[in-house]
This record gives C-alpha cells, sequence and structure tokens, in this order.
C-alpha cells in the first residue's frame, strides 16, 4: 500500500496494491502497523459507518467537537464521490484551507482524516456506498457542521445546485466564521464572494 500526504496538515492517501487476476481482485484495505508507521502516530478505530445515497445527495460538512472529536479512514465500496475535508484546528498551519478529491471503487483510494476537520462528499455517479471508519464514537450533543457552499470555503462540489440532495438540517448549518474560528485574513486567502 502506498500512503502519501496531502497539502492538509495530517490528512493521507492511502492507495492499496491491487492485485487482478480473471477471477477478480485481491486487495488489504487496512493494515495497522503500516498505517501508524505512515503516518506517524497510533490510531485505534472503534466505529465503522456505511451510507448509501444516489447521485446528486451531499452529506456534510460534519464535525465532532472537544473530546468527541473523531479521525476517519474513509473509502467508498462502489460508484464515485467527491469527498471534502476543511481544516478547523487554529493552530494547524492549513487552518480554513480545503481539500477535495475523488473517491471511487474504481481507484480503490482511502483518505485518512485526522480530528480537527469537517468532513463532506457529494455522489458523482448514480449510487455509491461510502463506508468509513472512526477512532471515536458518535456523540449526538458534538455533532456540528458547516455550510455546503459556505464562499469563505469555496468548495466546487462538481454539480449544479440544482443537481443537489442536501438534508433540511445540512441546510440549516453554520457558514464557517460563526463557528467562532474564523479569522478575517482567511477572507483575502479565499476571497470574500
Amino acid at each position: 500500500m502506498t500512503i502519501e500526504k496531502t497539502p492538509l496538515e495530517g490528512c493521507f492517501v492511502i492507495e492499496p496494491n491491487v492485485f487482478q487476476d480473471e477471477r477478480g481482485y485481491f486487495m488489504e484495505s487496512f493494515n495497522t502497523k503500516k498505517f501508524t508507521q505512515a503516518i506517524g502516530q497510533e490510531v485505534a478505530f472503534v466505529q465503522d459507518n456505511q451510507s448509501f445515497s444516489s447521485r446528486g445527495v451531499l452529506r456534510g460538512l460534519h464535525f465532532q467537537r472537544g473530546k468527541y472529536a473523531q479521525a476517519k479512514l474513509v473509502r467508498v465500496l462502489s460508484g464515485k464521490v467527491l469527498d471534502a475535508v476543511v481544516d478547523l484546528r487554529k493552530d494547524s498551519k492549513t487552518f480554513g484551507e480545503h481539500l477535495t478529491m475523488e473517491l471511487s471503487a474504481e481507484n480503490k483510494k482511502q483518505l485518512y482524516i485526522p480530528r480537527g476537520l469537517a468532513h463532506g462528499f457529494v455522489v458523482l455517479s448514480e449510487t455509491a456506498e461510502f463506508f468509513y471508519k472512526c477512532d471515536n464514537y458518535y456523540h449526538k450533543a458534538a455533532e456540528g457542521g458547516i455550510l455546503y457552499n459556505d464562499p469563505s470555503i469555496g468548495i466546487d462540489w462538481q454539480l449544479k445546485k440544482e443537481e443537489l440532495t442536501i438534508s433540511a438540517k445540512d441546510l440549516e448549518l453554520p457558514e464557517f466564521q460563526k463557528l467562532g474560528l474564523y479569522h478575517p485574513e482567511l477572507e483575502n486567502r479565499h476571497g470574500n464572494h
């Protein structure tokens, strides 16, 4: 497996070695020892989650607060999504920046998202099954989020607004600046639309 750093501090892309023949394929999707050596820290995953969604379904941008924050290892089992993360860590060199990447059953890439980042995805294929490991248990009272189309972040979701299906709850999420983490210099970095 190949593990590479991304432009966001502490975020890594994992690509498995895939062995294919006339029967299909085999791959090692996770190995604690290799993963720990590559990212330079131990992560104990305690919960697995899986969702199924249709084209245009956008879930996010979500995070857990405080001691309930979650690191995640995400991948797509079927279909294709555009995955997005936003750095919410005030002490990070990449605070306020975002990263997007396509994850698909075809490319088999995984994204490791450390604690302190908001996460979301939109389905680009007809349907998609999305799978992720978490290093902390979900705690409803600690959940938070950022509005998916916050102009100070500027994520290009690759689909038109009218193609999106977003829950009422996600449409009511606040903009980044209302989280109390916002820095005015971010306007210079992203532009104020």
